[in-house]
């Protein structure tokens, strides 16, 4: 089994510290519960976090922790309440990447990292015209609701979930393990029935969850599922990307990546189904070249397109 994501765990300790230290102290069960982690975890996180300080990382430099009798007591030292200088780039930056730890699970919406980027945000905008919304995915509350409900309470989710790779609506009962973020999305990971395996699911294409009366046994040690893990057995396919499709790069996984002349990309990507990467092509339009792929998907954007126009046609017709 692998250890969770190191991001997940660096978003996740830089929201609780705050959040700890401005408490005092607080029970294991009421950080668990708010950071929706198990104990092993937490205290987990608490030993990187004791080892957390100023050069030259002697104890009175370091962060003050101890856990006793099922209490964690957290205290800073006097160095971290110094006033920094700060660029206007690095301010504009520090309160973005505060909001997205604000949009975490846990984050407490008014506690001092709150109030902290208020003042600083305030400092960089006096008009009060500018605004950084930072929003992790559009998905419905009741829906997220559900899910975390399953994940704290051991039960069982029935979810309509929509493929986005075979366009199809598909029932099934998970048993959630983890609601994550990642780049911007908000993701269940869990067991699921219909699979009889592990599987990880983006909540926005989660149509509609109930939660079941049946319970399960949650894991001892939670699987890093990653948003996308290729087993190696996928056909791969080699595209050359016009300038403009470097977006591509950005927002889709990638075992290879070629810098062209005049700023054009070749790159190699994993395809788990051909719907996807005939709407990804069908996107692209004449942005992608094919350069090399399997037989059966060589074509997949001309035949794709095909569909579509045939399509268009009968519906002009009637």
């Amino acid at each position: 089994m692998t250890r969770p994501a190191a991001s997940e765990r660096v978003a996740r300790m830089l929201s609780l510290v705050p959040w700890i230290a401005s408490q005092g102290s607080a029970s294991v069960e009421e950080i668990c519960r708010r950071f929706e982690i198990d104990e092993k975890q937490l205290l987990n996180d608490l030993t990187t976090v004791s080892m957390v300080g100023l050069y030259p990382y002697t104890p009175d430099v370091l962060i003050d922790l101890r856990v006793e009798d099922g209490r964690v007591e957290m205290g800073l030292p006097q160095a971290f309440h110094r006033p920094l200088s700060l660029t206007p780039e690095q301010g504009l930056a520090l309160v973005a990447a505060g909001a997205t730890l604000l949009a975490t699970p846990g984050a407490d919406p008014d506690g001092p990292l709150a109030r902290g980027l208020a003042k600083l945000a305030g400092v960089l905008d006096a008009s009060g015209s500018a605004e950084i919304d930072v929003r992790l995915g559009d998905v419905a509350s009741d829906v997220l609701t559900v899910l975390r409900a399953g994940l704290h309470e051991h039960r069982q989710v029935a979810i309509d979930y929509y493929v986005y790779g075979r366009d199809e609506l598909t029932h099934r009962v998970i048993e959630p393990h983890r609601v994550s973020t990642d780049q911007g999305q908000w993701y269940v990971s869990g067991f699921c029935h219909l699979a009889e395996g592990d599987r990880l699911f983006r909540i926005d294409r989660v149509r509609s969850a109930e939660l079941l009366d049946e319970r399960f046994e949650p894991p001892t040690d939670l699987v890093d599922d990653g948003v996308f893990s290729p087993t190696g057995d996928e056909p791969r396919v080699e595209l050359d990307l016009a300038p403009e499709a470097r977006w591509v790069i950005e927002q889709y996984p990638t075992e290879g990546v070629v810098e062209l002349p005049e700023g054009r990309l070749r790159v190699t990507l994993v395809i788990t189904a051909q719907a996807w990467l005939e709407r990804l092509l069908l996107r692209l339009g004449p942005q992608a070249t094919v350069v090399e792929a399997p037989d059966e998907l060589r074509l997949a954007g001309i035949e794709s397109a095909r569909r579509l126009l045939s399509r268009y046609r009968s519906a002009a017709a009637d």
